[in-house]
């Protein structure tokens, strides 16, 4: 059998298998915690639809989940239409405000020490969780949006169990909950941190949910409302003093509004992945990879390319180096900046690129490549940015209907805890999303380089979130997505790659372990702590990569891969029957609730 029909036929195992263990159409939901599945799995049970569904999902995160996501960050959900096939995503991404400036994490030429400005005002876009939601809601849901706050409300009012991910979120928080009198009194009650099967009770939370689920969500960009977050964000550490408080002005909060994207189409061995486009960098990127490991005979075990085989760790491993280094210049807000789409994923381009790549030798550290030849945009330099590492917090979850729609929404408030800062009275923690511009701005006109992620006004901060679909001959067969900062794209690499050259079922394409290398200089990071994480990486396989040359793996005869990235949440579809099963991601709390037809 060729390395081809093999891939084909293991696929086709995987949807059989699929088909067998699943019901008729049925609701799905797969999140990091089974309160909010539950939120989303009552909204399906009421007759709601997957945009509903993920409304109530997203809202009830921001109770169990706060250290994640909330209405005081961002994200973005893609959606899926079963009756016009159409895809398209809501982006409700952070803004910078109108005041900010190239320069502003770095006064006198020097950069902001990371975990000072991160914990300052000056780090807080402007939020667009809130409207992202109500945008989906009006245009493609069927509930109003006090309906989908209800299960929050009843959360935040009564409370739930902290499980052991918060708990140890907030035990070792860096300081984050700590430094701002209203976290501590929330997370820290009395100066003690919540632990395990603590009851967490959040009425300030609730009573901001009542107020939106009474009065819209105009009464969060307008009025009291705004004016506490803009107050709160003018917070700083006395460190920095003034040069550390937000920016952010009403008019700000006032003007925020969604975009409405279309996805980032490409392919790989016959099936195509629909994912982020810019401002998140996960698409292009994950499709660049892609792109440069489609020539070697991944899966294929009598060649060498079994799962987690130094050849195909190796070749992996480079095509990231590379594909990061492109990234580090050439993405950012296009809405800002233009950024070579065509070039970066154009098949020459490609394929010069990944020549770079040879399976006996580690090559050294890549520059970022030029290609703008092939997109109508500005004649610009390759000029490394300098921006801080993303944070591996975040959350996603995954959604579908009895109808078939999907929803795929990762969201976030950045860091863990974000800012630090619960605004006063209302009980949500604001991001900290700017931190992910660059620091030092990479914008030199004696080079043309015109600083793909420099903060400038309005401009939206490069992210790697990248809710991502997979489809095979025009059928949606796959959705999944995951947290992780730039970990994002290589844990979804790694799931494709599953999926359709190793011949997994998506929930043992999730509990595989994950390798990521996201700098051209190519530290390792990869996993295989815990014991659902099969097959491991062996230590002879992490030997074979440090005799290639490969870093970050520590001392021969050692086992290095023992480390937690992203937390998957996915539905697969069989194309044949429609019906749908989850898989969720232990690495978490994940959770799969089916709602029958």
């Amino acid at each position: 059998m060729s390395f081809r029909s093999a891939c084909t036929h293991w696929f086709a195992l995987w949807l059989f298998s699929a088909s067998v263990l699943a019901a008729p159409p049925a609701g799905v939901v797969s999140v990091s915690h089974p309160d909010a599945a539950a939120a989303g799995a009552r909204i399906l049970a009421e007759g709601g639809n997957a945009i509903d569904a993920a409304a109530a999902v997203q809202f009830a995160l921001n109770v169990v989940e706060p250290q994640s996501s909330g209405i005081g960050g961002g994200g973005f959900m893609m959606i899926h239409l079963a009756k016009t096939g159409e895809t398209f995503i809501v982006d409700s991404r952070e803004r910078a405000p109108a005041k900010a400036s190239a320069g502003m994490f770095s006064p006198g030429g020097l950069p902001m020490v990371f975990k000072l400005a991160s914990t300052t005002g000056l780090a807080v876009g402007v939020p667009g969780t809130l409207r992202g939601v109500d945008t989906a809601l009006t245009r493609w849901g069927t509930k109003k949006l006090a309906d989908t706050l209800a299960p929050a409300i009843e959360l935040a009012e009564h409370g739930f169990r902290v499980n052991r991910i918060l708990a140890a979120e907030i035990a070792n928080d860096g300081g984050r909950t700590q430094l701002q009198p209203e976290t501590a009194a929330i997370f820290r009650p009395a100066g003690v941190p919540l632990k395990e099967g603590d009851l967490l009770v959040q009425p300030e939370l609730a009573k901001t949910f009542k107020l939106i689920a009474a009065k819209g969500p105009d009464v969060f960009y307008q009025g009291p409302l705004a004016q506490a977050i803009v107050n709160a964000q003018q917070r700083s550490r006395s460190e920095l003093g003034v040069a550390g408080t937000g920016r952010m002005t009403l008019a700000d909060l006032e003007q925020y509004r969604v975009a409405i994207r279309e996805p980032l189409i490409g392919h790989y061995r016959g099936f195509a992945l629909v994912t982020m486009p810019p401002p998140s960098s996960g698409g292009l990127t994950l499709l660049q990879i892609l792109g440069m490991l489609e020539r070697f005979p991944l899966g294929d075990a009598a060649q060498g390319y079994g799962f987690g085989s130094p050849k195909t760790l190796h070749v992996m491993i480079e095509a990231m180096r590379l594909a990061f280094a492109d990234r580090s210049v050439w993405i950012g807000d296009d809405n800002a900046v233009p950024v070579p789409r065509t070039g970066l994923l154009h098949p020459e381009y490609i394929e010069m690129r990944g020549a770079q790549i040879k399976t006996d030798s580690r090559m050294k550290d890549p520059l970022p490549g030029y290609p703008v030849r092939w997109d109508n945009v500005a004649d610009v330099q390759p000029k490394p940015s300098r921006i801080k590492e993303e944070s591996p917090q975040t959350t996603h979850f995954t959604v579908i209907d009895r109808w078939g729609n999907v929803v795929s929404y990762t969201s976030t408030i950045e860091y863990t805890w974000g800012s630090g800062i619960t605004v006063p009275g209302y009980g949500f923690l604001l991001n900290n999303e700017l931190t992910d511009f660059n620091f030092l701005p990479s914008q030199d006109a004696a080079v043309h380089n015109p600083g793909a992620n420099d903060v400038a006004p309005g401009k939206r901060p490069r992210s790697s979130m990248s809710p991502t679909l997979l489809f095979k001959d025009g059928k949606l067969v796959a959705v999944y997505g995951t947290p992780g900062g730039t970990t994002i794209i290589n844990t979804l690499l790694g799931i494709t790659i599953n999926l359709i050259d190793h011949g997994m079922t998506l929930q043992q394409a999730i509990d595989a372990p994950r390798l990521s290398v996201t700098q051209p200089t190519g530290e390792i990071r990869c996993e295989g702590g815990e014991d659902f994480m099969q097959p491991r990486f062996s230590i002879s396989t992490q030997d074979a990569l440090r005799k290639l040359g490969h870093v970050g793996l520590g001392a021969a005869g050692t086992d290095e891969c023992k480390q937690k990235m992203g937390s998957v949440q996915g539905i697969g579809i069989d194309p044949a029957t429609s019906s749908s099963y989850g898989a969720a991601d232990l690495r978490r709390e994940g959770t799969v609730i089916t709602v029958g037809p």
